[in-house]
């Protein structure tokens, strides 16, 4: 098919005749299409409404705060940083990797502003990349988050699992843990968030709006404990000893090593973006929601690293816990309670299993988008919403399904599935590479840009270029090994993947998707 008549047929049903609303008084509000400024953006990018906008600026950014869950993910992931770093390495690294994100929050979201639709980077490279290569860099960056947000469901459903693992170990010391039943637990959470993105979808603002509010809460339920039952360690030695526990034979290697801990923490932080049409007046609220949560998140995150090292007395027997979960062993010295360990705990897992539940329901849509743009294989089927409950159903079916099969790689080896599942942070990271890089140059050329709603202004270029240098920095580090003098089992063989992922995706583009896949911005009206 010519690439006219894709454009024709992706457009040709516009049952809200958009055009003439452009003059339309934003007081008017739909359920179904948001205000006038939503219909508008739809219009112009020459896309039809077909999700419900239930979210509203308290409800996104409660969805958004409880996927990027920051201060449980410093804990859940301590162990590396400790490990390349010490605990002055965690503070001081996770302070760095909080302002440089400030930056790449603040592009992403001028950005979301100008084109807030599901599809996210991939679109927005589409509209800002030079036409010579719009098509191609788009699809790629289309892949890049597919696959970002897919092993990001993997992630975030073994870690809920693994913290199961510990809490059994906890109450049962005589239990051993077995690859096979983490594999079981990730199944026994994607059954969950399938049932709360599927039947309870529409519920779904109020849900995460709940648990939100535990996240919160769960915060000072879990921070005043340690402040006032922990050993504490000396100050001078938490703020100041930098460790290299991994021998990389280098203390400042390790700590830069140790900011990919910190940085995969704050990936993620464009999911409100990919809800932004199912969110009301979205040009104004998704960016506004990601500051929010980068700022919010980032401090309580911060705080909770600084006290989390303060109860940390002894490092290597933290890093070496039999319970496999640091936070755990420091919850049960803090405590001295197998039950005060235990409700500590079980805090942290009802918050990671709703943030799994969010992160299935951000890349679902982010699937859908694609799909709906001609970019996978079955777009057809995948691009679908389902005609009562309003979702993308059959993209939601299709990451359970992947993540499913991918947690078999577990049974096998546990290191191979996590080398597995990193792979998202470099893949992410490199959307944004790409997404910035693109925007950054049309300001370079003095191109005019879409209007926004966060416009940046005359501190855009510089916000861009700074937001590119920490981006390579921390891509750089998401390849590096596991430990000094890598072994077959040890390497870190994300590079691999990625390149592999990269390949195949240009082999089908070239052979298939380019007569197929035009791009989101052959579909937008100009004169919107």
């Amino acid at each position: 098919m010519a690439d006219k008549e894709i454009v024709q047929s992706h457009v040709e049903h516009d049952p809200y005749n958009y055009n003439s609303e452009a003059g339309e008084d934003d007081a008017f509000i739909s359920e179904k299409d948001g205000n006038a400024s939503d219909r508008r953006d739809m219009a112009r990018m020459g896309k039809r409404q077909e999700t419900r906008r239930n979210f509203r600026h308290v409800t996104i950014l409660g969805f958004t705060m409880v996927i990027l869950s920051t201060w449980e993910a410093q804990l859940a992931t301590a162990v590396f940083a400790l490990s390349n770093g010490g605990t002055a390495g965690l503070i001081w690294g996770y302070l760095i990797v909080m302002v440089g994100f400030g930056f790449i929050v603040a592009s992403l979201a001028e950005m979301a502003s100008m084109a807030p639709t599901s599809g996210g980077q991939y679109h927005w490279v589409s509209e800002f990349a030079p036409p010579s290569c719009q098509r191609f860099l788009s699809y790629l960056v289309g892949w890049l988050g597919v696959l970002g947000w897919q092993t990001a469901t993997a992630t975030v459903s073994y870690l809920a699992g693994n913290q199961v693992q510990g809490l059994v170990k906890l109450n049962y010391p005589s239990y051993e843990a077995k690859a096979w039943q983490g594999t079981l637990l990730i199944w026994a959470i994607l059954a969950i968030c399938l049932l709360f993105n599927t039947f309870f979808s529409k519920r779904l603002p109020l849900i995460e709006g709940v648990i939100v509010i535990l996240h919160v809460a769960g915060f000072f339920a879990v921070l005043i404990p340690l402040w006032v039952m922990a050993d504490r360690a000396p100050a001078k030695d938490v703020f100041g000893l930098f460790q290299d526990q991994m021998e990389w034979g280098s203390v400042p290697l390790a700590v830069m090593i140790g900011l990919t801990g910190a940085g995969s923490s704050f990936v993620g932080i464009e999911a409100g973006a990919h809800m932004a049409e199912e969110v009301r007046d979205a040009a104004y609220v998704i960016p506004r929601s990601m500051m929010w949560t980068w700022l919010g998140n980032g401090l309580l995150g911060w705080v909770m690293g600084v006290t989390f090292c303060f109860c940390v007395t002894d490092t290597l027997s933290v890093l070496t816990t039999p319970f496999g979960v640091p936070f755990i062993q420091v919850f049960y010295n803090t405590t001295g309670s197998v039950g005060g360990a235990t409700g500590m705990t079980c805090l942290m897992l009802v918050i990671a299993i709703f943030a799994c539940v969010a992160v299935m329901a951000t890349n679902s849509r982010q699937l859908f988008a694609f799909a709906r743009d001609k970019g996978v294989p079955f777009s057809g089927f995948f691009g679908q919403i389902h005609p009562t409950l309003e979702i993308p159903a059959n993209a939601v079916v299709l990451t359970l399904i992947f993540v499913l099969l991918l947690s078999l790689i577990n049974i096998g080896s546990t290191t191979a599935f996590m080398q597995v599942i990193s792979l998202g942070v470099a893949a992410m990271l490199t959307s944004y590479i790409i997404s910035i890089s693109c925007v950054a140059l049309k300001r370079i050329r003095g191109e005019p840009l879409l209007p926004s709603k966060f416009d940046l202004g005359k501190w855009g270029l510089p916000i861009n270029i700074i937001s590119l240098v920490f981006l390579v920095f921390l891509w750089f580090f998401t390849f590096w090994p596991s430990a000094p003098h890598p072994t077959v089992e040890t390497m870190n063989w994300a590079v691999l993947g990625y390149g592999a992922v990269i390949i195949l995706a240009s082999i089908y583009y070239f052979f298939r998707a380019r007569h197929r896949y035009v791009g989101p911005v052959e579909y937008t009206r100009k004169g919107l």
